[in-house]
């Protein structure tokens, strides 16, 4: 039996915003009360895409900002970023080796950022599920908190860990992880569009709100956030094809801890514009003092850089043992 153990990683895209706090974050705090748990910074899957090497420096720095104002306590937890423990990619390897070429081309999210051009996309964003692979397994995690679109690459993990399992003739060395689906919301859609997800790369800043964004342009993000002229209905059925009803009203539940069904109880009957402002007030009460905290600790990046060390020598230890007895099973050796 494996010990219970959370890992979750997180982009450094920077500038965060309210669908990675209520998909995410906020789920991070929850379970630090419940697991030991493992938050890392994937800054090796970022370059997947090109990046400006001195942005990615700045947002790996604001990530852990963003960890921390959210309530992330780095004492109880291991928060450090990706690249700063080499074992990562050592296994990455070791799975690339395990996996099967026919797994990495059913993975529906690869065709989604490749598009019609797959051919000139790079090997790392077609392999990068492997990466993923070895992130969890190289703690030898057996829970992870995901969203409805990360499930195919969990199953990929989990493939992974019994095929290496099974490979190698060492029952239980992996554990076969299972997912934390929050129950309240998982995607967060734009304020624009509710068939996309929140995003920081749609072109319109009224499409998210940021977790640095003030009372006041929060307050007129979600006035000119895109409803319908209907009002709100006591049960779920009335949200049918209403999607922009739907990704607000979500939004008020999950910021508030209520369910949703909760929520059209409360609400039924009600219209919009006045629905908008409690929304707004809710909003602005949870995310405005961690955004105050986020700028407060971009003040000082030698802290925030010490978190990171003092996380990465915690990971390094659980790392390189675990790296190890990977090679031990397979026959590498490392004559140094």
């Amino acid at each position: 039996m494996h010990k219970k153990k959370v890992f979750s990683g997180v982009q450094p895209t920077g500038n965060l915003h309210l669908g990675n706090y209520l998909g995410a974050i906020k789920n991070f705090v929850d379970l630090q009360n419940k697991f030991e748990c493992v938050y890392c910074i994937v800054d090796l899957h970022a370059i997947t895409n090109r990046q400006d090497p001195n942005e990615l420096k700045s947002n790996i720095l604001e990530t852990v900002a963003s960890f921390i104002a959210a309530g992330l306590n780095f004492d109880k937890n291991i928060i450090f970023n990706q690249a700063s423990v080499s074992a990562h990619s050592e296994l990455a390897w070791v799975f690339n080796c395990v996996a099967r070429i026919g797994w990495m081309n059913r993975m529906t999210q690869f065709k989604e950022k490749a598009g019609a051009n797959k051919e000139n996309a790079s090997v790392g964003l077609m392999v990068y599920p492997n990466l993923m692979a070895a992130d969890i397994l190289l703690y030898k995690a057996t829970h992870v908190p995901v969203g409805e679109d990360q499930k195919q690459h969990l199953e990929l993990t989990r493939d992974i860990a019994k095929k290496f399992n099974s490979d190698f003739n060492c029952r239980d060395f992996f554990p076969i992880v299972e997912p934390l689906i929050p129950k309240a919301i998982s995607r967060v859609m734009s304020l624009r569009d509710a068939n996309k997800k929140m995003s920081k790369s749609e072109e319109s800043d009224y499409s998210r709100i940021n977790l640095k964004d003030d009372k006041d342009l929060i307050d007129k993000k979600i006035k000119k956030a895109k409803t319908d002229t209907g009002s709100i209905p006591s049960e779920l059925e009335g949200l049918k094809n209403r999607q922009e009803a739907l990704n607000l009203l979500s939004i008020y539940a999950s910021i508030n801890n209520l369910s949703l069904e909760k929520v059209l109880k409360e609400l039924g009957g009600k219209n919009f514009s006045t629905f908008k402002n409690s929304l707004s007030e809710s909003i602005i009460e949870k995310i405005c003092p961690i955004g105050q905290e986020i700028k407060k600790l971009l003040k000082d990046k030698n802290y925030l850089q010490d978190i990171l060390k003092n996380g990465s020598k915690r990971a390094n230890l659980l790392a390189k043992k675990n790296i190890d007895e990977v090679y031990n099973v397979i026959g590498l050796t490392k004559f140094s």
